[in-house]
């Protein structure tokens, strides 16, 4: 439980560490820009090395993923968190050959128990599943983005369309 924690609470700090490391470098201390004077406290908190009990997206990304046999059954393809930082899933690709055929699901952090890699080879995540359980799990959803509607107007909208200013609409019976 306390790995399970650990894990959590590395992956959500290397996340804002993430974050933090694309914004611009600071300005200097003499000379602040206005924005960073009316903000909270204004003090900004550097991380300067990753500790050992932390790991980087880059590499937790394709990290294999064991079920209850100690077989491999896929790989961490994605990572979902909030905007805050909070890792809320792993995903993990599962089946298919290549990546052709897989299918996405997603579990939480907690589902997951760490297993050290053996004679220098990359740690590996391990569920109490099976590779069939996960097969008939429901695939993860990511998120689209409503599209503009674009129906009823414009010339070669159905139905729709512009007339000349000026003429009366058209009724058909």
């Amino acid at each position: 439980m306390l790995k399970k924690l650990m894990m959590s609470t590395a992956l959500s700090a290397v996340m804002v560490t993430a974050a933090f490391a694309q914004s611009p470098s600071p300005p200097s201390a003499s000379n602040p820009p206005p924005a960073a004077q009316s903000q909270g406290s204004g003090k900004v908190n550097f991380v300067t090395a990753q500790k050992p009990d932390q790991w980087l997206a880059t590499k937790f990304k394709g990290t294999d993923v064991l079920g209850s046999d100690n077989q491999k059954i896929g790989d961490v393809s994605d990572i979902l968190f909030d905007k805050s930082g909070k890792i809320e899933a792993f995903v993990v690709s599962v089946g298919g050959f290549l990546g052709v055929g897989a299918k996405e699901v997603a579990l939480a952090p907690s589902s997951f128990d760490v297993v050290p890699g053996q004679n220098g080879a990359a740690d590996k995540l391990k569920l109490s599943a099976t590779k069939d359980e996960l097969q008939q799990a429901q695939n993860f959803a990511r998120y689209e983005p409503p599209r503009p509607s674009t129906t009823g107007s414009g010339p070669g909208a159905m139905g729709g369309g512009t007339r000349p200013s000026g003429s009366a609409p058209s009724t058909s019976r």
